[in-house]
């Protein structure tokens, strides 16, 4: 039996066009809906898919406002079992106070009777851009850890991972309990059904205080990367343009002559 938590992040769902907030300290979501990351809904699927492998349960935790809810209830409705928020300023905490903040829910369960053989994050923050809760969770926790991982699988007290290297998929062995930070792309993230969001809406979630005060990211600011330039280059109107387009497509290797 493994028990998962996997931890989550409310953050501003970014596929239209982004802006910074006046301090360039976050994304402005004044015009933005909010979601989690594609690492953290892969996340949850492998939360889930071992949880049910081995007969144990998939919590889930965030630390946010508690608008946060609506992505724990989400969770809940794919299989989840319990959800815990971290009621606080998400932007005053920084990836250190963050992962103090997980660690010290971790060892408070520990201490009541309930245990986490392994802890999911996302392998970064779809936000601002941090690789650093899961290292600093682990290094609290004083757990092996292993960054950018696709697949887990668990068995015998050992997590069998798998994440992309440089000349290949490389294949981890981690004993438990651990920390995994995970990489979208290796499995597919199932969503709520009707059901499961009714069953979600009755699922126990738990708000809590954090217990330290943050000391902030440290962070002096974000930047966008430049808009790319774009051009059209009009071949010409009608059969006369199909010359042209011929050799473009064998410029560009898409045929050959």
């Amino acid at each position: 039996m493994a028990n998962v938590l996997v931890c989550i992040k409310r953050v501003p769902d970014t596929g239209g066009s982004v802006a910074l907030t006046a301090d360039e300290q976050s994304v402005d979501a004044s015009r933005l809906g909010h979601t989690i990351s594609t690492h953290e809904e892969c996340a949850i699927e492998l939360a889930v898919q071992i949880a049910q492998a081995t007969d144990g349960t998939a919590s889930v935790l965030s630390l946010g406002s508690d608008d946060a809810v609506e992505q724990l209830r989400d969770a809940l409705a794919v299989g989840c079992a319990d959800a815990t928020l971290i009621e606080a300023d998400g932007s005053a905490f920084g990836p250190g106070d963050v992962a103090a903040s997980i660690a010290d829910v971790v060892e408070t369960r520990a201490a009541e009777g309930t245990s986490y053989d392994l802890v999911l994050v996302g392998n970064d923050a779809a936000d601002s851009g941090d690789f650093q809760v899961g290292v600093r969770l682990a290094y609290a926790l004083e757990r092996p850890v292993l960054t950018g991982i696709s697949t887990i699988e668990v068995a015998d007290g050992v997590a069998i991972a798998h994440g992309a290297g440089p000349t290949g998929t490389e294949v981890f062995e981690l004993p438990l309990p651990a920390v995994i930070a995970v990489q979208e792309g290796g499995v597919e993230p199932r969503y709520p059904s009707i059901p499961g969001r009714m069953k979600a809406k009755r699922a126990p979630l738990e708000t809590i205080m954090p217990k330290r005060d943050p000391v902030g990211s440290g962070r002096v600011r974000l930047t966008l990367p430049p808009e790319q330039p774009s051009s059209v280059q009009v071949l010409g109107q009608g059969p006369e343009a199909a010359p042209a387009l011929v050799d473009i497509l064998t410029e560009i290797g898409v045929i050959s002559r």
